[in-house]
């Protein structure tokens, strides 16, 4: 719709809409949108599904978390604290917490525990898809690549053979400096952030999974090495999540596995 916007005239009306959508598809370099099959679109689902699910279980979680913090009981980030929160919640010795208060966050631990059984359960389905598809068992051999990026890339990617080149395919996932070029003077900004949000921050979890197992001693390319000695980690991070991007388009289009940099072997 954005790229038919510009060859609607004057008033928008279903007419000067019509006109406007048979102006667009007779442009050579215009871009479509390719038609998913039933079974990506039911892939989707279970995706989408997670992620919701995912977000209403970090919803609850930080709840909890403020409704303990306001009886002075303190927990960090990450699932891993609020299992000790959980602990703490249950055990009726705890005089810390009223009767009222316990009762009403002992709601917020089982919807806690019911979205994890859930979010595991669709996991499961996953890891089962993922392991029946030999393309996205392929991507798996990337650093940083597993189940979840893997079968989010089969959704996702009908054809990727559509893009021209591996930029282009990390282009249209955001992953690349938005341009403000004029009168011959080019601008890199930040990452667009355009196309597929969900894969781009699946990715980028990915690079900086990566990035943390380097600092704890991961053979990692040394242009990764060197980066981190004059970037910040977040930078570093899209920057990785950007070459695993083309390296899942070459492995896609040319077929293959990954093969580690000869001089990252050596080092």
């Amino acid at each position: 719709p954005a790229y038919v916007k510009p060859y609607v005239k004057r008033n928008k009306t279903d007419v000067a809409d019509a006109e406007a959508i048979c102006e667009a598809v007779t442009r050579p370099t215009m871009r479509f949108v390719p038609v998913k099959t039933a079974e990506q679109q039911a892939a989707s689902m279970i995706l989408r599904t997670r992620e919701m699910l995912m977000k209403q279980r970090s919803q609850t979680a930080n709840a909890l978390r403020a409704h303990m913090a306001e009886l002075g009981i303190i927990a960090g980030k990450g699932m891993a604290s609020i299992a000790k929160l959980l602990v703490l919640l249950l055990d009726e010795k705890d005089n810390r917490i009223p009767g009222a208060a316990r009762f009403a966050l002992i709601q917020f631990a089982e919807q806690i525990e019911l979205l994890t059984t859930r979010i595991e359960k669709l996991d499961r389905e996953i890891l089962v898809a993922v392991r029946q598809d030999p393309d996205a068992r392929r991507l798996m051999s990337i650093p940083g690549v597993g189940p979840l990026i893997a079968a989010t890339v089969r959704t996702s990617v009908s054809d990727a053979r559509s893009f021209t080149t591996a930029r282009d395919f990390a282009a249209w996932m955001g992953l690349t400096p938005r341009a403000q070029s004029s009168g011959g003077k080019e601008r890199l900004g930040a990452i667009s952030k355009r196309g597929n949000r969900q894969l781009r921050t699946l990715l980028i979890v990915g690079a900086t999974s990566i990035i943390k197992l380097a600092k704890r001693g991961l053979k990692v390319p040394l242009w990764i090495r060197t980066m981190l000695q004059r970037r910040p980690v977040k930078v570093v991070s899209v920057a990785l999540a950007n070459k695993i991007a083309r390296t899942i388009w070459a492995l896609l289009v040319k077929g293959g596995i990954y093969q580690a940099p000869a001089a990252m072997l050596k080092s």
